[in-house]
């Protein structure tokens, strides 16, 4: 014992005798080029390549290099801090192509997941977006929630890579979730796996306007959107267009700068920079690609909206063709780069940041919506009774027994449940018409729930001057500007409270 503790000692002292050498000899190097950030690197890699070595010779079980190789990869990419660069190992690519070969299962929720674990803010699942008919949405989790548990095991200590390990597997399996909303809001609900295929586009008429719902940028949405807008010309009553991009997570830019080219005649759609030229691209609206001028159009956005649907959002904002209704976006402004390092291996990194045509980043910003209509937000004792009603477990057999309701039937049945949960009726009519529907397609809108596409549709058929409406907007560049000088008006007025106390 005392041998193999000498031994060690000793071939740590070599080792760090090595090292020193190693600085110190990347330090001659550095003065010699004026201390040149080359050198810096020389020295960190010379570092790291001696440990790699020390640890695969040294340490009490015989290591797997592939093992430290594809630790410290992962450590490189989280230590950067943002949640949309990552490495992804062989599991992770194998899931990937299980995908592609139709053997995933899944329970549709786009999720984000920060890195760090703070005590004021623990590092839970966020719901970025649920995805349309899958188990996630028709379970009735919202964007927003928060996932805290996975089959009784907390999320706040796992990683992104153990998250999606617990959310997949077969096809017809079920996992539980449980989910937080709000600040007291807890309930858990069993989800049951499925074949996770993405809609693109889902549309049709509300009386004399046009809606669809672009539910994520593929690379066939724009085909899909012109399908829809073909439809709506063949109307003889089409006059406005709703353009839904809630809950959408985005999707690749180019599907975003195709969609988004069918409104606006001229002029940039979307801009990249980066520290690197040729990741720098202005992508610029084409006139013999529009589709459709003149019309009034509302854009529908939430907390859901993200990336690529912020840039057609951001992009008729900026131009003066849409008026913004719903929730402020997400605001993921930057742009990501497959790179493979093999056939079983891959890097995910962002490259860039785009800037929508007034010169606007809206990374961990969002966009604010030109008129915002919020959801009543649950009071301590409306979350009291939500999560009684779900603890009851009422609806779900009620249902079963009552398997065709209509629309009269779940008014009438929310007024009972009112009479014990004192919840909102349309809240109550809402998650009884889940229930309902939750083996059907989602229906295309929702008018007795949707306060935002109400107030869309009240503000296309009541605007006597709609192009004097949009004018009358600001641009993101503008909102920023304003928002940047009031922040800095706030900061002098403190500045100077403080000054006159002491």
């Amino acid at each position: 014992m005392k041998l193999t503790v000498h031994n060690l000692k000793r071939k740590f002292n070599l080792f760090v005798s090595f090292l020193a050498i190693s600085i110190f000899s990347s330090q001659c190097f550095a003065q010699s080029s004026t201390n040149s950030s080359s050198s810096k690197k020389f020295s960190y890699l010379n570092k790291f390549d001696s440990m790699f070595q020390f640890v695969l010779q040294n340490y009490v079980d015989e290591v797997d290099p592939r093992v430290l190789y594809e630790g410290a990869m992962k450590g490189m990419m989280d230590s950067l801090g943002d949640p949309y660069t990552s490495y992804l190992d062989e599991d992770t690519m194998r899931d990937l192509s299980d995908t592609t070969n139709g053997s995933f299962g899944g329970v549709g929720l786009s999720i984000s997941k920060p890195i760090e674990s703070k005590p004021d803010k623990p590092a839970y699942v966020e719901v970025a977006s649920p995805i349309e008919d899958t188990p996630g949405a028709k379970a009735g989790i919202l964007a927003g929630d928060y996932i805290i548990e996975i089959d009784g095991e907390p999320t706040e200590s796992m990683t992104m890579d153990e998250v999606l390990g617990h959310l997949r597997g077969k096809v017809g399996e079920s996992v539980k979730v449980t989910v937080l909303r709000g600040k007291n809001l807890k309930f858990t609900v069993e989800l049951v796996r499925a074949l996770i295929e993405i809609p693109t586009v889902k549309y049709g008429m509300i009386g004399n306007t046009g809606y669809m719902r672009l539910i994520q940028f593929t690379p066939d949405i724009t085909e899909r959107v012109q399908d829809a807008i073909d439809s709506f010309k063949k109307d003889k009553n089409f006059k406005n267009l709703i353009i839904d991009l809630r809950d959408n997570p985005g999707g690749l830019i180019t599907s975003a700068v195709a969609v988004a080219d069918k409104f606006i005649d001229e002029g940039p759609i979307v801009t990249t920079k980066s520290r690197l030229d040729f990741e720098n691209a202005v992508y610029k609206a084409s006139k013999n690609k529009t589709e459709l001028r003149g019309i009034p159009i509302v854009v529908l956005i939430n907390q859901g909206s993200a990336s690529a649907s912020e840039i057609v959002a951001g992009a008729l904002k900026d131009n003066h063709l849409a008026y913004l209704v719903g929730a402020k976006s997400y605001g993921k402004g930057s742009v990501q780069q497959v790179i493979p390092l093999g056939s079983n291996e891959e890097v995910k990194m962002t490259v860039a940041r785009y800037y929508t045509p007034s010169d606007t980043n809206i990374d961990k910003v969002g966009i604010q919506p030109d008129k915002e209509v919020l959801y009543p937000k649950l009071t301590e004792d409306d979350e009291k009774n939500y999560s009684a009603l779900l603890d009851a477990n009422l609806i779900a057999p009620y249902v079963e027994e009552h398997p065709e309701m209509t629309e009269a039937e779940i008014a009438s049945y929310a007024e009972e449940l009112k009479k014990d949960f004192n919840l909102d009726s349309r809240l109550l009519r809402r998650i009884i018409r889940i229930q309902v529907n939750r083996t059907k397609p989602t229906a295309l809108y929702d008018l007795d729930y949707d306060i935002q596409l109400n107030a869309a549709l009240e503000l296309l058929n009541t605007t006597e001057d709609f192009e004097k409406l949009l004018q009358s907007t600001k641009t993101l560049k503008e909102l920023q500007v304003e928002a940047e000088a009031k922040k800095a008006a706030e900061k002098a007025a403190e500045s100077e409270t403080s000054t006159k106390a002491e």
